[in-house]
């Protein structure tokens, strides 16, 4: 995340814009939909602002936003808030101090351990459940899309792959879309389905675990060695539901001991990293020094 500044604030709709979440340059992740912390003029609501991408479409930005005002399942933060028509495009949900999955991994030096891989797992593998039995299609997974709480993921930028091409054309190179993550039904120009959310969910879980979305077999650690190459087959048919992903992940008691809990329903904890967890407080600390100047006339 970048430092937010201090001086001179943009607005987007009703909104100061405090700082970007996603980092950019080179080898940073696509994102398809630029991030911001924000903040309203009044300082009372701070927001995760998003705007459609330079050169996509706002209207179809805009269809997938109100869509996620009703969350599809949990671990999917719903969008509270849409630009009105005739102006720029945005959409707010509340925020939540959280880092996508890529800076998580930056600050961590390396992947996720076990513990944090199976929490991370279970949860999506929990959202897509619920969106799959609602009958929605997320079609947005992406490393970049999955956001690390202290209490629990949030998946963002739904609707990614139905806001940036209409079915039936190829979504191939689009900019923002992360091409490991992208099902090849899609990339084709296919309708999503749920599916695709599994080989998007296997993608991510290979990044988290190795830092990249298509890794070898031996690259990958016990837990995942099975489970990812059958999210990522090719063959939509031949891949898991979202319910045998969890189902895979569950605790087991194989061994005599029950394996690491996904999110403890008790405390609350997700077994992050110490370093991630440091950048998160981090993250929050810094938004809570920030001074909103004074609106004119004050």
């Amino acid at each position: 995340m970048q430092r937010p500044r201090q001086r001179t604030v943009p607005q987007i709709g009703p909104y100061a814009v405090l700082t970007r979440l996603d980092p950019t340059g080179p080898g940073t992740m696509p994102v398809p939909e630029r991030r911001h912390i924000s903040r309203t003029a009044d300082g009372g609501r701070t927001v995760l602002l998003s705007t459609p991408l330079a050169g996509t479409d706002p209207e179809r930005f805009l269809v997938e936003a109100r869509a996620a005002q009703t969350p599809p399942g949990p671990w999917v933060p719903a969008v509270t808030d849409c630009s009105p028509p005739g102006g720029p495009a945005w959409c707010a949900r509340v925020y939540v101090p959280a880092v996508p999955l890529p800076t998580a991994l930056a600050v961590n030096g390396g992947p996720l351990p076990d513990g944090a891989l199976r929490a991370l797992g279970t949860s999506l593998a929990e959202a897509l459940v619920s969106a799959h039995a609602a009958g929605v299609t997320h079609a947005g997974v992406s490393p970049a899309a999955v956001l690390l709480a202290s209490d629990g993921p949030r998946v963002t930028c739904f609707g990614a792959a139905r806001a940036a091409a209409p079915d039936g054309d190829s979504r191939s190179g689009i900019p923002g879309l992360e091409p490991g993550s992208l099902p090849p039904e899609q990339a084709t120009g296919g309708r999503p389905r749920p599916p695709g959310d599994i080989y998007a969910l296997g993608a991510v879980l290979a990044y988290a675990a190795t830092g990249h979305t298509v890794p070898d077999r031996e690259e990958l650690p016990a837990l995942l060695r099975s489970l990812v190459p059958a999210c990522l087959a090719r063959d939509p048919a031949a891949r898991p539901r979202a319910v045998d992903v969890l189902h895979a992940l569950s605790p087991s008691v194989a061994a005599g001991a029950p394996s690491p809990t996904a999110v403890d329903a008790g405390t609350g904890a997700f077994p992050l990293p110490g370093r991630v967890v440091a950048a998160i407080a981090r993250q929050s600390a810094e938004l809570l020094a920030v001074d909103l100047p004074l609106p004119t006339g004050s």
